[in-house]
């Protein structure tokens, strides 16, 4: 796990450094340039998306494990680095976060115009676009941090920006009066803060745990002592620090029962601000997992795994049952994004290359199929100011091409082969199978379920009598065919030819197997007679 720092360009702090810059220059621009502020936060997107993809590029997958490498002091008496490095994995879900903003953005572009409520309450179009660089910045920095204390400071610290996000800039798709929709907006942002809060401060006791321990913050440093010998912990402190960590990730994730949050956050945001939710900040949790819980705690992640798995099935079947049963079009995709995440999370637990290989192939075309079906949805409420299924009927006839992108996110979303989900959803049973066959003939019914609430909510939404409400509803326009377009585009590129993004995942895999010292299963072949 031995490391070369990089004397060179810092690429890796650029890539963060961009969107955080941008995001105080746009909360700068005078209140009466709003539309130079959406100018400015799309061209500091595009500029960090640019970055990422020469990260990307310039990643060798056959290369030391850590790429890009920066290390300076910066707290000394406590051992505190600033320092930095990608592995594929990191890699993969830098170019998902760096290439879902410029989206995010675009489709949020009236998200933030000024709203005046009974109240007589303005809504800051500046700060709407600044939080969400500031939540890239932080995003992107802790994927590429290896200082377990700096990583801590980002995980925590993103919590701000999104709550200003919820609790601000609400869905004014919202039913009953503006106190209702207030009242509704803070509750969902008070109880996303105060879950993702006390999963932080359990953490933050787990650091602190770890530095007695390990006399350091530094992963690669820690990962190297404990391979070497020269680290060892006892079983009870190993296994009480992965508790710590893995709870605090659990949240984020979210994963049953630590879920409840989800629904709320998702349904009182923004349709981009719920991809932001689902898409990026919450894929910092199951990253988490294989880079801190697999990397530190390999004894204790073995020995938990048969708890998790379990957490991990109730989660598939749970969040897609009640998919089923929502009538809400955002919570619907809510509950079903839980169904997924623990997909990604047992993919992780089954310490199999399949399972983590498909697992992290999860978050990064869960990532991009939320995406495309949120913000469709996104547009579809919009035009009708309502977010329940009973509102609609037939919009297929008056918008076909905001039914046909609608279709296609929901096709992906129940991961449809020829879709990009399709591939890693297979690859996490695949994964399963080999070493907990029980649990993967449990979780193929979170496939059923999900066939059945999206199209469901696709006939419901999409199909029968045009309603009349629904009857002058305008088809997608140029800007959202921009955000939408290149979402389906990828969508079905990954799902026909995912071996880009394998080659680059699948070596960071191979090393995270080495540290839990695992191997997959040997196949059982019946003798031939």
């Amino acid at each position: 796990m031995s490391q070369v720092v990089n004397a060179g360009f810092p690429l890796l702090t650029a890539t963060a450094a961009v969107p955080a810059i941008g995001a105080i220059l746009t909360a700068a621009v005078p209140a009466a340039r709003r539309t130079a502020a959406k100018w400015l936060a799309l061209l500091v997107s595009l500029v960090t998306l640019a970055l990422a993809a020469t990260v990307l590029v310039g990643f060798d997958a056959d290369g030391d494990r850590y790429q890009f490498v920066e290390s300076h002091s910066w707290i000394k008496d406590f051992g505190v680095r600033y320092e930095l490095g990608v592995d594929g994995i990191g890699v993969a879900l830098i170019a998902l976060t760096a290439l879902l903003i410029p989206f995010v953005i675009l489709a949020g572009w009236h998200d933030a115009d000024p709203l005046e409520t009974e109240s007589s309450r303005w809504r800051p179009t500046q700060g709407f676009f600044a939080l969400i660089l500031a939540v890239e910045a932080m995003v992107i920095l802790s994927f590429e941090a290896t200082d377990v204390f700096l990583f801590y400071i980002l995980f925590e610290a993103m919590l701000i920006p999104m709550y200003f996000l919820i609790g601000g800039f609400g869905d004014r798709a919202h039913a009953g009066s503006d106190e209702n929709a207030a009242a509704q907006r803070s509750y969902a942002a008070v109880k996303f803060l105060l879950y993702n809060l006390v999963g932080g401060l359990i953490m933050l006791a787990a650091v602190i745990g770890l530095y007695v321990v390990a006399g350091n913050f530094s992963l690669t440093e820690i990962a190297e002592a404990r391979a070497s010998g020269q680290l060892e912990m006892a079983t009870n402190t190993e296994r009480l620090l992965f508790l710590g960590f893995f709870f605090a990730f659990a949240v984020k994730a979210p994963l049953w029962p630590l879920h409840t949050w989800l629904p709320n956050a998702m349904g009182e945001a923004t349709a981009p601000v719920a991809v932001l939710i689902t898409a990026v900040v919450d894929k910092v949790g199951t990253f988490a997992m294989l880079r801190f819980c697999l990397g530190l705690f390999p004894e204790a992640s073995k020995w938990a795994t048969p708890v998790i798995i379990t957490l991990a099935l109730v989660s598939i079947v749970y969040g897609a049952l009640l998919a089923v049963g929502q009538r809400d079009i955002k919570r619907l995709v809510a509950y079903a994004s839980i169904s997924h995440f623990g997909f990604i999370i047992m993919g992780i637990f089954a310490m199999t290359s399949q399972g983590q290989s498909g697992a992290t192939l999860y978050m990064v075309n869960h990532g991009i199929s939320t995406a495309a079906l949120m913000l469709v949805a996104g547009f579809l409420i919009s035009r009708r100011g309502s977010r329940l299924i009973a509102d609609y009927g037939g919009v297929q006839k008056v918008a076909p091409v905001l039914a046909g992108t609608f279709l296609i996110g929901g096709l992906a979303t129940l991961s449809l082969p020829g879709l990009a989900p399709f591939v890693s959803e297979f690859l996490v049973l695949v994964g399963t199978f080999a070493r907990y066959p029980v649990a993967g003939i449990i979780a193929t019914t979170g496939i059923v379920l999900a066939a059945l609430y999206t199209l469901v909510l696709y006939q419901r939404t999409m199909t029968g009598p045009v309603k009349e409400e629904v009857r002058t509803m305008p088809d997608l326009r140029v800007r959202e065919l921009a955000v939408v377009a290149p979402l389906i585009a990828l969508l079905i590129f990954l799902g026909v030819f995912p071996k880009p993004l394998t080659d680059i995942v699948n070596p960071a895999v191979t090393h995270t197997m080495s540290d839990v010292q695992q191997k997959d299963p040997a196949p059982e072949v019946e003798a031939a007679k």
